[in-house]
Formats: structure tokens, C-alpha cells, sequence
């Protein structure tokens, strides 16, 4: 998982493939309008925390569905809020294919059972990371290594227990 400075990630990993986010958030859209920072919290209920899109994801995604005719967006109390057009709907059903097999793949992400224990994990994990985030910008060389040395035990014990 861990290796040197670098976090690995592995192609089976991911929780979309390239493209597939614009059908995950027309399919929330097609249930109520949001605006970006929802679709974002949405798609973290959806995941129970696991995975959390970047407004970088996100908002580019929201841009080519709406360039794409796919969604519009109006403004309300100040934020882009966007809705599903029809030709979205259209868009959506036709890939009810895909939609599925992206349905399918996410179930198997959140599979298990123990959706808030991991969600608690993934909480701790996300405070840890800004506690580190914060700090490691006043650390020398030497405590940075440390922690890459605490993070690395952790990992392996982690590893040791599955």
C-alpha cells in the first residue's frame, strides 16, 4: 500500500473507471437537483465514506454533462444547482447496461456488512491525514521520516491481521 513516499494505487482499486462518473452523477440528479457540493456528499452516503470524488472530479464532470445538453444548472441562494434534463434521462436509460455494471461494482466495494465500523475507520483515517497535513509543514526532515516510519508499521500490522 505503502511504498516509500508514494501510496500505490491499484488499477482494481478504483471505484470508477475512466468516464463512469458522469453516469453515477446523472443518476443522482435524476432523483433531485444539487449543486456540486451535494452531489459530493451524496456520493459519499452512497459509499459509506469509503470514497469521497474531488470538486476536481466533480465539477469538470458537471461541465461536459452540461456542455453535453445531458443537465442544466441555474442559480439559487448564490450556487450553480443543476438538474437532469431530458435528453439526459434518455442518455442514462440507454446505458442502463452500464449503469448496472456500475451499480454492481460499487456493491461489491461496500460489501461486508460493517458499513459504519469502516465508516468510523475511514474517519479516523481522514482525521489522521489532516493531523499530518497540518503539522508536517513545521516538521524537519528527520520527524517526517518518522511518521512515514509509524505509517509503515501500521500498514503492515494492518496487513498482518487479514
Amino acid at each position: 500500500m505503502f511504498h516509500g513516499r508514494h501510496f500505490e494505487r491499484d488499477r482494481r482499486s478504483r471505484f470508477f473507471e475512466k468516464g463512469d462518473l458522469k453516469y453515477v452523477v446523472l443518476d443522482l440528479l435524476k432523483d433531485k437537483p444539487a449543486h456540486g457540493y451535494e452531489i459530493i456528499r451524496a456520493l459519499e452516503d452512497r459509499f459509506f465514506g469509503f470514497y469521497s470524488p474531488s470538486a476536481g472530479s466533480v465539477y469538470p464532470t458537471l461541465q461536459l454533462l452540461e456542455d453535453m445538453g445531458y443537465v442544466k444548472s441555474s442559480e439559487q441562494d448564490g450556487k450553480k444547482v443543476y438538474t437532469i434534463t431530458d435528453s439526459g434521462r434518455e442518455f442514462l436509460k440507454e446505458r442502463g447496461e452500464t449503469m448496472d455494471k456500475i451499480k454492481a461494482h460499487m456493491h461489491d466495494w461496500c460489501r461486508g456488512g460493517r458499513h459504519e465500523e469502516m465508516h468510523d475507520v475511514m474517519h479516523e483515517m481522514g482525521h489522521l491525514a489532516k493531523s499530518v497535513m497540518r503539522k508536517a509543514r513545521h516538521m524537519d526532515a528527520e520527524k517526517l521520516s518518522a511518521i512515514r516510519e509509524i505509517i509503515s508499521r501500521a500498514e503492515h500490522e494492518i496487513e498482518a491481521l487479514a
